[in-house]
């Protein structure tokens, strides 16, 4: 049976606050004020490192125009820019099985439904996080999670239509060497907006999570509250 959950879908929003406001609904869901929360948005161009990433990976030409965070998420380094679906899941575990390693398969599945609809066959890559495509391999979106009291944040990144150079000249992305990046648009062989993608989205993440989502609104940035206590809570 699906629970219910909420969904905001926003626009291009600033890494930096996109991660704030998912502290903030992390402290939330739990203590149990919201349910389980489903981000959507863009960024505007940034790398961002996980806990394992290197500095050799980063070679970003002078001048690069594009922020770089640290963060607390698995893995490496990644890239984020217009074009690009971002997904941050705000789950509760207990409810979803307290399992990480099945949450990060789960996420890979619903990057394959989302992808489906296109024409994109996206599947997994034995040892590898993310989606790709095969033959030869290329990666269509990157995972990248953290959980703290059985609660989720950070999430996935589907390529849609962007320019993918940033993943191999700006860095070493996932620290994977000579790999290559694609996009949906790419490989559906036509344009597809990000706007196209999201309903496709949003529907592989309540059929594979079994949630029914409801959307809140988001004009005017609406769910972008400032929320100090539960921030607090989230940063314990």
């Amino acid at each position: 049976m699906a629970t219910g959950a909420y969904l905001l879908q926003l626009g291009t929003v600033p890494y930096r606050e996109a991660w704030d406001l998912q502290r903030s609904l992390a402290g939330a869901v739990s203590q149990g004020a919201i349910p389980d929360t489903v981000v959507l948005l863009e960024h505007p161009p940034v790398v961002t490192l996980g806990r394992r990433t290197d500095d050799a990976e980063l070679h970003l030409p002078d001048g690069a125009e594009v922020e770089i965070v640290e963060t607390d998420r698995g893995g490496k380094s990644t890239f984020h820019g217009p074009g690009q679906l971002v997904c941050y899941p705000i789950l509760d575990l207990k409810r979803h099985g307290r399992d990480v390693k099945q949450y990060v398969r789960k996420l890979e599945e619903a990057l394959i439904r989302a992808a489906a609809p296109f024409g994109v066959e996206a599947e997994r890559v034995e040892g590898l996080t993310g989606v790709w495509l095969t033959r030869p391999p290329r990666k269509l979106a990157s995972i990248g999670v953290h959980v703290a009291r059985w609660v989720t944040t950070h999430g996935y990144a589907l390529n849609v239509d962007l320019d993918p150079a940033p993943f191999t000249k700006w860095i070493t992305a996932c620290g994977l060497e000579d790999a290559m990046f694609t996009t949906i648009a790419r490989e559906a062989g036509r344009d597809v907006t990000v706007d196209e993608v999201r309903p496709h989205a949003v529907a592989a993440l309540a059929e594979v999570f079994e949630l029914e989502l409801e959307e809140l609104p988001a004009d005017e940035g609406a769910g972008l509250w400032a929320q100090p206590v539960h921030a607090g809570l989230a940063a314990r």
